[in-house]
């Protein structure tokens, strides 16, 4: 299959795969989810081989761009977080002329960095909990100016990583005080007391809504990656509407930054009043086993490998 023919597949049809690519995938990188993101390139240059792609699997890290030298038609990211999911690694693709997976650099620059996300959102009429960004001088008073229990969060980090739950004055400043010691600036966020959702994004439709459940105080790196007994729930006990506005949501939250191709978008939908609370946009969402986009596509329908082939099909349409 050419790629103009690629270009006028409809979504709605099964993925047949394209002529043979030369596809390079990208894993690893230097942050604190690299061993994630190797789970994910492993799994990704798995499910290519066996689509036929002829394929490579690098690690990469901002100091060795040696993998990019290889000739290839694709590049296939699955680097989590820092340089994979930030925009810098998608501005040396663009910069090479190289063509690949996902959201473009400025998407994924807003995108990871949470204050910026939340502009957009409010910008766009997507409710998102209030917050507040705090560096060294912000953080006194900060008990003051905001209740307890409330979020903090490093503002551009993923997979929950150094994320809290404070519900204590002292608790606040503390946690506050080490994600400013760590990275510079903190993320303040209002707690909202409900049930956690998740909404995979694929092309411009919006997959069905996860329910996340986990016996730790929330879904943290441990519940993510770690743990055999979190919960991930399609049919949700939530009325039809609710469901609705959530997926509505979530393709709003995707789109006001401009991200493309596929990602992943976490809401809290209040327990009182089931307004959904939108958090962040995941730009490169997992590829390992407890990854919640490709559990999202396998409830439509499309199973792992397929899930892999729309993505590159979407991604040469530019879409």
């Amino acid at each position: 299959m050419t790629v103009a023919q690629v270009r006028g597949r409809r979504m709605d049809k099964p993925p047949m795969a394209v002529e043979s690519l030369d596809i390079t995938v990208l894993a690893g990188g230097p942050g604190p989810e690299r061993e994630v993101s190797l789970d994910s390139g492993r799994a990704v240059h798995a499910a290519l081989g066996r689509l036929g792609h002829r394929v490579e699997m690098y690690d990469i890290h901002a100091d060795d761009l040696s993998a990019l030298e290889r000739p290839a038609d694709f590049v296939f990211i699955a680097l989590h977080g820092e340089f994979g999911e930030d925009g810098t690694l998608q501005a040396e693709l663009d910069e090479r002329g190289l063509r690949y997976s996902g959201s473009g650099a400025e998407a994924s620059r807003l995108a990871m960095d949470k204050a910026a996300a939340k502009e957009r959102f409010e910008r766009a009429g997507v409710a998102t909990p209030r917050y507040e960004v705090v560096d060294s001088l912000r953080l006194k008073g900060l008990a003051d100016r905001f209740a307890t229990p409330a979020v903090v969060k490093p503002v551009s980090s993923g997979s929950s990583v150094d994320t809290t739950v404070a519900r204590s004055a002292a608790a606040l400043e503390r946690a506050a005080a080490e994600v400013v010691q760590r990275y510079g600036r903190a993320l303040v966020e209002e707690y909202i007391a409900g049930r956690e959702l998740t909404v995979g994004i694929l092309g411009d439709e919006a997959l069905p809504v996860c329910e996340i459940r986990t016996k730790r105080e929330f879904y943290n790196y441990q519940a993510k990656y770690l743990d055999d007994d979190t919960q991930y729930l399609f049919d949700p006990d939530l009325p039809a509407g609710v469901l609705e506005g959530v997926q509505r949501l979530s393709l709003a939250a995707h789109r006001a930054l401009g991200c493309r191709v596929f990602s992943r978008v976490d809401c809290m939908l209040d327990a009182t009043t089931m307004q959904p609370y939108f958090l962040e946009v995941n730009t490169i969402p997992g590829f390992t086993s407890h990854s919640l986009v490709p559990k999202a596509a396998a409830r439509r329908g499309i199973n792992f490998d397929e899930l892999c082939q729309r993505i590159i099909e979407l991604s040469l349409r530019g879409c």
